[in-house]
């Protein structure tokens, strides 16, 4: 039977931690990643779009002190890692910010956060696939093979639709409903791709950086479209990380692994992160194109969109800020023509993977939320041959093709932004009411100094949020709303915690033995000798 606080009002339907852990032992996931397994799946879902793509929107907005942003934005993925971490390792189940405010603030909570991690890989999934067709159709073009500008880019960006960014969405949408196990084998790869891109990146930049492009250091002040502005917007180079938190219900000893690998993922990309943005401002510069009056131009827009093509229709430069392939494009500025090519290369092949990673995260999510009653469980049913959850996949995939079509990168980025930093706020809220409420439960990875840590993160999450453009700042309550209309109208009455049900049957032999759910790239399959090694 459920208890009083299970059943109890708007506010007080909150499912015991206990009963959390006896649902994911009943009916969870299989247990096969380590410490290493999960700091590859952080990095490999951090490393993307973000530095491959978002540099030249942040140095729209900050110019040379992006390097700055890059730092705010890291600091505030730290504390809230730290959060995380607490959490993860309290609760090592699936389902990431969402379990956690179920079990900590309540049903209503538990389902804005989910709802808003929707915009967090959803729609990250789409900027993401908009940042690799950029790269793609800049290598073709080196190549001599010239994709129409009306298919190569949405109405932002002086096209009609962007094709190659619908196509790639597509490919992976397929390749998730086919099975992640085929395509897990190449994650470590994937990740060695990136990681190895962005050293030589460095090594080729960062010893012919010039001072005079660094002057002057903050164009733009510290509003928002200045250097917190960025940070805002480059915060999207770091979502990713809680996509470790997320495989929590598939990780062996989790209250040790899963700390380890958020907190080694998150500190291994802000150092490369910053290494890089030296590197491409001081190999070419990074002061933001302006209007007449000399105004910065709104990253994203159509008027920058139309003057950088002003300018390099007038024979000048293409500047850093108005590339689709910003790393490719500072290598080539400075002489290494192919080397630029091999970095369109790297993005080709590695970037489709942070696509993979941020649908496969929806369908954790949708996973969760279906075995707690919140949506129908439709959504988690399984393909007969593949085994996968081939419904909830395809409603994901087209909504990713969709977006990523016809909008641009930047807007996206900062669309998922404002769901993401929700969704770190309340479990950063989380970690200090359970503190209060569960003080002696037993906490393996223990947040140092919780009272400030986590009102930074709580700050941050909010200052960052308010710093978005007002459209993304306005995404967020309209998104919030449509979720809300669906709980009340559908999920409330159906919630197996307020129909108190709090135990779930045992699983029958024949049964898959992931619940529906791909394989998480990098685990061995079920019975396999992997597995039994």
């Amino acid at each position: 039977m459920a208890t009083a606080a299970e059943r109890g009002g708007l506010l007080g339907r909150v499912k015991s931690l206990d009963a959390i852990l006896a649902t994911a032992e009943k009916k969870g996931l299989h247990r096969s990643l380590g410490a290493f397994q999960l700091t590859l799946l952080g990095i490999g879902a951090v490393i993307g779009t973000g530095i491959f793509v978002l540099t030249a929107e942040a140095a729209q907005k900050a110019g040379p002190a992006m390097m700055i942003s890059f730092v705010i934005a890291g600091v505030v993925c730290a504390v809230a890692a730290l959060c995380y971490s607490e959490l993860a390792s309290m609760v090592p189940v699936a389902g990431s910010a969402y379990t956690y405010t179920y079990a900590v603030m309540g049903e209503l909570f538990a389902w804005m956060v989910g709802w808003a991690l929707i915009l967090e890989y959803a729609i990250g999934a789409s900027a993401v696939a908009v940042g690799w067709s950029g790269y793609f159709v800049g290598l073709m073009k080196s190549w001599g093979i010239i994709i129409p500008p009306a298919l190569a880019a949405g109405p932002f960006g002086g096209g009609v639709f962007n094709l190659p960014a619908a196509v790639i969405a597509g490919l992976v949408t397929v390749l998730l409903i086919v099975g992640t196990k085929e395509s897990a084998r190449f994650n470590a790869v994937l990740v060695l791709v990136k990681v190895t891109a962005l050293t030589i990146f460095c090594i080729l930049t960062l010893p012919i950086l010039k001072g005079e492009h660094f002057t002057p250091f903050i164009p733009n002040g510290w509003g928002t479209y200045g250097v917190v502005g960025a940070a805002a917007s480059i915060f999207f180079a770091y979502v990713g990380f809680d996509a470790v938190s997320t495989a929590a219900e598939e990780t062996k000893n989790p209250q040790r692994n899963v700390p380890i690998g958020l907190i080694a993922s998150l500190g291994i990309c802000t150092i490369f992160y910053l290494l890089v943005a030296a590197g491409a401002i001081g190999a070419i510069g990074a002061q933001p194109v302006r209007d007449a009056l000399g105004h910065p131009f709104p990253p994203g827009s159509i008027e920058l969109t139309n003057q950088c093509n002003a300018i390099v229709a007038g024979g000048a430069e293409q500047p850093l800020v108005c590339s689709r392939e910003a790393l490719a494009h500072v290598l080539r500025s400075v002489g290494y023509q192919r080397l630029g090519d091999m970095m369109g290369v790297a993005a080709f092949i590695a970037l489709p993977s942070v696509v993979l990673m941020m649908m496969f995260g929806q369908t954790r999510i949708f996973f969760v939320m279906a075995r707690d009653g919140l949506l129908p469980e439709k959504l988690a049913s399984v393909h007969p041959r593949f085994r996968t959850p081939h419904v909830v996949t395809a409603v994901t995939g087209v909504g990713v093709m969709l977006a990523a079509a016809f909008l641009p990168v930047g807007k996206l980025a900062d669309y998922s932004n404002s769901g993401t930093l929700f969704a770190f706020m309340m479990v950063a809220i989380s970690v200090l009411v359970l503190r209060r409420t569960d003080p002696n439960r037993r906490r393996p990875f223990r947040t140092p100094a919780v009272g400030i840590i986590a009102p930074i993160a709580i700050i941050g999450c909010i200052a960052l949020y308010i710093m978005l453009p007002p459209i993304a700042i306005a995404v967020l309550p309209v998104w919030g709303v449509v979720g809300l209309l669906i709980y009340f109208g559908y999920s409330r009455s159906r919630s197996h915690v307020g129909r108190g049900i709090t135990e779930v049957p045992e699983l029958s032999p024949d049964a898959p033995p992931s619940v529906g759910v791909a394989p998480l790239p990098g685990a061995p399959a079920p019975g396999s000798p992997e597995e039994r090694g």
